[in-house]
């Protein structure tokens, strides 16, 4: 069976209007188009929809009976084809993102609320996870967008990546914070907070630091930068930490910041990504929400140098 819209556009005109000519003149169409485009939905149906006399159409109760099926189609592929203008035009669909800890708290929901503030049809499912288990989730297809230190080469991930460069954080009432940046040699046995010793940050701390010939003095070990932050508020260490750890403290306090980010000098860094599956293309709206992030994160990059 090869009914096509038009035909069911055209009989449903026809029973309103109960004429050939007036259902044209709406459609605008010519009367023998739609006479022809009748005739087929019949022959296609195998039944006579509609009886011919003195020019006259008279509606069978065949008519009526498919009227509410042509309605319902009609009506469904009407509301289809608006919902996809809508997702086409970032007014609807779901976003589904996995992120670490340091963009967790303030990054991604202030551009997520960002994103979806003249979206109100656009729903989020927004988790915190260890990156480990974001490159999981991303590569299985469970999340559309994962922003995570960056994993292996993976065929199931698409990666964008970029190398953050650490920063260092002191109390604002630190003899070192009128310094334009901060060295190794600045913090050559100073108390330090950082992340654990398997992590390739220490590494890349600890090599700051020989290259200038500082000794480095770990006295707090953790999985993350947020809580070292509350250490240098107290006065009991200093920390180097990724730009987006930074910039959400600062976010946070505004003017009633403790603290004060400087750049550090021998350069300390930190690889993140930002993963989707390589296999399913991203959506229109997953697609324009990476566009943002990427943005969001080479400018997070770009904010203490």
């Amino acid at each position: 069976m090869n009914i096509t819209i038009r035909q069911l556009q055209c009989f449903r005109e026809v029973m309103r209007t109960g004429s050939i000519s007036e259902a044209a003149r709406t459609l605008q169409r010519t009367q023998p188009a739609v006479s022809n485009m009748i005739a087929t939905l019949e022959d296609e149906l195998g039944v006579e929809l509609f009886e011919r006399q003195r020019g006259r159409l008279i509606r069978k109760p065949e008519a009526h009976y498919f009227l509410e099926e042509a309605g319902h189609i009609l009506d469904r592929l009407s509301k289809t084809s608006r919902t996809m203008k809508e997702i086409a035009g970032l007014e609807q669909g779901r976003l589904r993102i996995a992120c670490m800890p340091a963009a967790a708290n303030y990054l991604m929901p202030r551009l997520v609320a960002d994103f979806v503030r003249d979206k109100p049809k656009v729903n989020v499912s927004m988790m915190m996870r260890a990156s480990s288990v974001i490159e999981e989730w991303v590569a299985s297809q469970q999340y559309d967008i994962g922003l995570a230190e960056t994993p292996p080469i993976n065929r199931a991930l698409s990666m964008r990546t970029f190398v953050l460069k650490c920063v260092c954080a002191l109390p604002s009432d630190s003899p070192l914070a009128s310094k334009k940046f901060i060295t190794a040699k600045d913090l050559s046995g100073e108390p330090m907070a950082t992340l654990h010793d398997d992590h390739p940050n220490y590494h890349s701390t600890r090599q700051a630091f020989k290259k200038q010939g500082a000794e480095l003095n770990q006295r707090f070990e953790l999985r993350n930068f947020q809580p070292a932050l509350k250490l240098v508020e107290e006065g009991l260490c200093y920390c180097i930490c990724d730009p987006m750890t930074a910039s959400g403290y600062l976010e946070r306090f505004d003017d009633r910041a403790k603290l004060v980010f400087k750049r550090f000098e021998p350069e300390v860094t930190l690889s993140i990504s930002v993963l989707n599956p390589a296999h399913r293309p991203a959506s229109v709206l997953a697609s324009s929400f990476i566009d943002l992030l990427l943005s969001e994160i080479q400018r997070l990059n770009d904010q203490f140098m």
